[in-house]
């Protein structure tokens, strides 16, 4: 085992997009576990979007970093010392741990990962929060019927992309809002999406009234922004809205005003609501099996961007910004043996 691990710290607050110059790499000696307390190498690392919250000097639905802060991530790593029961050498552990290659958690805030299973990278994507995110986030907040037009935004990656073929085993015919025609043909070709926008190249609104003809009842918001402006005016009476993400806005050092939207919900009735994937903890061993059992049997793909190199985690995190990743964002700290 090595003797010292390196982290990345928050060295500044970003103003506007995040750059590397904002985070710091250090070195320091690889910690001890202490009582109850499981050492883990890390193996994959976790970046996603709602990072960028945490950066800002703002009350929110998570704890502000302050600068000099080790920034916190989730990851999937090899357990190697314990002081836990529940754990011992060799296992695979997921936890909420640290941009870090070794990193120490009680053992009761870490997760058995079972390499059998699936792949240990998805404990990270459509077997971790991005998927349990999809499934309550689609299944009960947005409650797509058969028959009903959804629409996804920001539908390539780790969310959207569960989201939207949840939809389609529900019986709705699910278009996806993407920023590149290699996604646009991923989701219509590999994932069964019935059509996509590019809103790089295309008018969303003009877009959306071609494949949306009929409206919109589901729409499942990763993004906000213009392409929510645009999703609203096309809402059924009784529409559901699920309100997932806002990327579009993260890095607004103002928050941008447009046209006023919520009129549209009089006209429809429609329903919004917010969605925090934490309120379901109670449920997500329901979550986990179903949604391995459709992983395994070939129900839902899934795909995932690695970026290899533990010194590139935050290039890769601000690659989630332009839109880089297709499905799930990991960075590749080290080997797994097994």
């Amino acid at each position: 085992m090595a003797e010292t691990t390196r982290r990345w710290v928050l060295a500044s607050r970003p103003e506007g997009k995040p750059t590397e110059g904002e985070f710091e790499l250090e070195e320091s000696e690889v910690p001890d576990p202490g009582s109850d307390e499981v050492l883990v190498r890390t193996i994959y690392l976790s970046v996603d979007p709602y990072m960028r919250g945490r950066m800002r000097d703002a009350e929110s639905y998570a704890e502000p970093w302050e600068p000099g802060d080790v920034m916190r991530a989730g990851a999937v790593g090899e357990v190697i010392e314990s002081n836990h029961p529940g754990f011992e050498a060799g296992d695979v552990a997921f936890g909420n741990l640290y941009w870090a290659e070794y990193a120490t958690a009680k053992g009761n805030q870490l997760t058995h990962v079972d390499p059998e299973l699936a792949p240990i990278s998805t404990a990270l994507g459509v077997l971790g929060m991005p998927g349990r995110t999809a499934y309550f986030g689609t299944l009960d907040v947005a409650e797509p019927e058969p028959g009903d037009t959804m629409v996804v935004s920001g539908a390539a990656g780790a969310v959207g992309s569960v989201a939207g073929q949840l939809g389609k085993l529900s019986g709705a015919r699910v278009v996806g809002i993407a920023g590149s025609e290699e996604k646009i043909d991923w989701l219509t070709d590999e994932l069964g999406f019935d059509a996509g926008v590019n809103y790089r190249e295309e008018d969303v609104s003009e877009a959306l009234e071609e494949v949306c003809p009929d409206g919109v009842d589901v729409y499942y918001d990763n993004v906000g922004g213009e392409i929510t402006d645009a999703v609203f005016d096309r809402l059924n009476v009784r529409a559901r809205v699920a309100v997932c993400g806002q990327i579009a806005l993260y890095n607004a050092e103002e928050r941008p005003t447009g046209p006023r939207k919520l009129g549209k919900l009089i006209e429809t009735r429609a329903c919004v609501e917010g969605l925090l994937v934490r309120d379901f903890e109670s449920r997500y061993e329901e979550a986990n099996e179903r949604l391995a059992r459709w992983v395994n049997e070939g129900v839902i793909e899934y795909e995932e961007t690695i970026t290899e190199g533990f010194e590139n985690a935050p290039a890769a995190f601000i690659g989630l910004f332009e839109g880089e990743n297709v499905g799930k964002q990991l960075v590749a700290v080290g080997e797994h043996g097994g």
